[in-house]
């Protein structure tokens, strides 16, 4: 329910502005400039799908560090979902994000954040403690039904 009014927001402004800037543009061109920044999009997302792979199989052989590419092709992935949807508003964002100093600018942000929220290592109620332990393995127990056991409540 929280979504309703950030969509209903936007969908307000991608019709307005479908209205104003193909008035200005004309149908033709503005379906066009449409289907042509869905293209690019689609291309884009098959092509950084691709390339996140290869990434990440670098990473995982040790290769380099994998964050800062992956969130840049998730980024540019970002941007291409933007374009294939219709309208002007999203396109726009979409050729935004494709710039790479706007992509720079996304992630330090999102890094600073990130570093603000994470609980101090000192702090008892943070997620993921380690405990610390030793074990010791025990013999088998004997096969076979267990040995009677007596309730308490009744007398032998």
């Amino acid at each position: 329910m929280r979504l309703f009014g950030p969509i209903l927001v936007l969908t307000l402004i991608e019709i307005a502005l479908f209205i104003t800037v193909g008035g200005w543009l004309g149908l033709g061109l503005s379906l066009l400039v449409i289907l042509g920044t869905a293209v690019l999009g689609s291309g884009l997302l098959r092509l950084q799908g691709q390339r996140m792979a290869l990434d990440l199989r670098q990473a995982m052989n040790g290769i380099g560090d994998p964050l800062s590419p992956m969130a840049q092709r998730g980024l540019i992935m970002m941007a291409a979902a933007l374009l294939i949807l219709p309208g002007f508003l999203g396109d726009t964002l979409g050729l935004l994000l494709l710039l790479p100093p706007v992509r720079h600018m996304i992630i330090a942000m999102v890094g600073r954040r990130v570093q603000m929220h994470r609980p101090p290592m000192n702090d008892p109620h943070r997620h993921g403690v380690v405990i610390d332990a030793d074990f010791v393995e025990l013999d088998e127990p004997p096969s076979g039904p267990p040995p009677a056991r007596r309730s308490g409540w009744t007398q032998d």
